[in-house]
């Protein structure tokens, strides 16, 4: 079925379209009288009136931001993802040290393994110097300085990253 199309419906649409229907209806009393009688006018305006109002209201209710809010959040947003890429960069630093870490490590015990006979000797007598008291240990590795670094040396790896961690933990 073909819909019909008013004579008037033209005029009407325009009137509707600059926003002037209300006004419209003062200044012509014959289209107000009009729309009130034809259905397809009639619908046209419920239609129009009820997107009007409802724009209103929405624009009513759209509500923005100071624009200070809106900057200190952007300046927020920077300044989390700035700390963000930082501390990425920082956890790749500390698993590199780390890695360098055990490796110096790892190496230094397999270099005295293998050029230290001395060594591997102290490390089988071990449990049976650990179990005299521990000045005559200190005693034995201030005597050779190897030994000195043996035991100073996983100390300080230790306490390296320690300090490491401390200094990078999240306050």
């Amino acid at each position: 079925m073909i819909p019909l199309i008013c004579a008037r419906e033209r005029e009407l649409r325009e009137l509707l379209d600059r926003g002037q229907w209300p006004l419209a209806a003062e200044t012509a009393p014959e289209l107000y009288a009009h729309a009130a009688v034809c259905r397809s006018c009639g619908d046209l305006v419920l239609v129009a009136e009820a997107f009007r109002k409802a724009r209103a209201a929405s624009a009513a209710s759209a509500w923005l931001a100071p624009p200070g809010v809106l900057w200190w959040r952007a300046q927020l947003r920077r300044r989390n993802a700035a700390v963000e890429r930082v501390t990425r960069t920082l956890f790749g630093a500390q698993v590199i040290a780390l890695a360098v870490t055990l490796l110096a490590g790892a190496g230094f015990l397999i270099f005295e393994a293998l050029t230290s006979g001395a060594w591997r000797g102290w490390l089988k007598q071990f449990p049976q110097d650990a179990a005299l008291d521990w000045h005559n240990l200190l005693a034995t590795a201030s005597a050779n300085p190897a030994w000195t670094w043996m035991m100073l040396g996983p100390a300080l790896l230790l306490l390296g990253g320690i300090a490491a961690y401390l200094a990078t933990e999240k306050q």
